[in-house]
């Protein structure tokens, strides 16, 4: 077996990108300009997307995983169409090399526990990129109500039609942040799952109108759709003593507290960092390689993820979970 290394703390950690569509070119963008990363090289069987991004870039492009690996690289992101995840992530852990593996981690409950075991028992680290939970707004919400008694959750995630999606529906595509970031504000699991979805002008489900309780109580919903002509991206957390709100895409997030008897109440914006998320998100995963500690975005985490997704999904039957998030 293939030992995963560790660079010198001093040097950069070398890392390839498999798949340079739209977000692996994003991955491959920022790990050329990130400290403490070099970007080795970019594998892509679409010859001239990859000779693209690559002279953009000044890095070397090949055809596949195992061509990357040849150069050396410390770590892969995997960037490529989930149905290649599986295949493409065992590679590069096989070859012990460490592993970014983006959303969902993998089409499946059974290839995903797969991912995961393959990069315990080889001892790299394993991280899903759930690229929203580094969102400067997500990060100003779980702020707001750390400590707090979380009583429901509501997140808006709506949209027009992708063209570029072909193979999954809302729930695959969209609805997995937010029941990753529902599992990240509660500091829980999905425990219960009532889904009503409806594929009304593709092929696939186009609305989902998802409601849950998770194991420590609380009640969260999750609104999504392809039909919105515009982008919208809202969270709403009630707790026991302040009300949060946030939205995504401008980052302002809100919170009202200090409720009166007679309805009034106090509200303020609350300060949002600037920052990238794909950049933080990065810059995370390095770090991780660099200490040996556990991801921000566990493999657990993104198995829990995608397993109740598929449980949202029209006659789908829960699959056994062996692997639980962490809490």
């Amino acid at each position: 077996m293939a030992q995963s290394a560790v660079p010198a703390a001093r040097a950069p950690v070398r890392v390839g990108v498999v798949g340079v569509g739209v977000m692996g070119a994003n991955h491959a963008r920022v790990l050329a300009d990130l400290p403490g990363a070099t970007l080795a090289g970019i594998a892509d069987p679409d010859a001239a997307q990859a000779e693209k991004v690559a002279g953009l870039l000044g890095c070397t492009a090949v055809p596949d995983v195992g061509a990357l690996i040849a150069l050396g690289v410390d770590a892969v992101v995997v960037a490529a169409p989930t149905h290649l995840h599986h295949a493409v992530a065992l590679a590069a852990i096989a070859a012990g090399k460490h592993v970014l593996v983006e959303k969902p981690i993998a089409p499946t409950v059974a290839e995903a526990e797969d991912i995961v075991a393959a990069a315990k028992a080889a001892g790299v680290t394993l991280m899903v990129g759930h690229v929203e939970r580094f969102n400067p707004a997500v990060a100003a919400i779980k702020a707001a109500i750390r400590g707090e008694e979380i009583l429901s959750i509501g997140i808006t995630r709506v949209g027009p039609f992708p063209p570029r999606m072909s193979n999954v529906g809302v729930v695959i595509d969209l609805a997995v942040h937010d029941i990753d970031l529902i599992c990240h504000f509660t500091g829980s699991h999905i425990a219960e799952v009532q889904p009503q979805v409806k594929a009304a002008v593709a092929d696939r489900e186009d609305i989902a109108l998802l409601q849950f309780r998770t194991g420590n109580g609380v009640l969260a919903h999750i609104n999504t759709n392809w039909l919105t002509p515009f982008k919208a991206r809202t969270v709403h957390v009630a707790t026991r003593n302040k009300y949060v709100t946030g939205d995504l895409l401008t980052r302002q997030v809100t919170e009202c507290f200090d409720y009166k008897p007679d309805g009034s109440y106090s509200m303020r914006h609350l300060p949002v960092a600037y920052a990238e998320p794909l950049r933080v998100e990065l810059s995370r995963f390095l770090e991780a390689i660099r200490t040996g500690e556990a991801p921000d975005v566990t493999g657990e985490d993104g198995v829990s993820a995608i397993a109740t997704a598929i449980r949202c999904l029209p006659g789908a039957e829960p699959a056994p979970l062996r692997i639980r998030a962490a809490g």
